[in-house]
């Protein structure tokens, strides 16, 4: 764990709170519940993961996953939609396929 990680947690431990970081529920939507796109892309890419819990780093690694699916679906439906669009245009040369 980082510095900033153990220093936090020993801080928790001595005020009595737990050691998990719950503040952020209160503070807006958590990176679990964040819809893919492109503001959970630029929260992934903002987050010092050095400076998350274990359990905070789990739920990081599972919204970038999400993200990435998301990301690849996106990238097969142009693929495919780019591997389809000439099928019906006319060859070079008067041609069709």
């Amino acid at each position: 764990m980082s510095p900033g990680v153990v220093d936090y947690l020993f801080r928790q431990l001595v005020s009595g709170r737990p050691a998990e970081d719950v503040q952020w529920e209160r503070e807006g939507i958590s990176l679990a519940a964040q819809p893919e796109g492109a503001e959970l892309a630029r929260r992934l890419a903002e987050t010092d993961i050095d400076a998350l819990t274990p359990t905070e780093l789990f739920h990081y690694v599972r919204a970038a996953q999400r993200l990435a699916s998301w990301a690849e679906d996106l990238r097969q439906a142009a693929v495919g939609r780019y591997c389809h669009a000439g099928t019906n245009a006319p060859r070079p040369g008067g041609q069709s396929i």
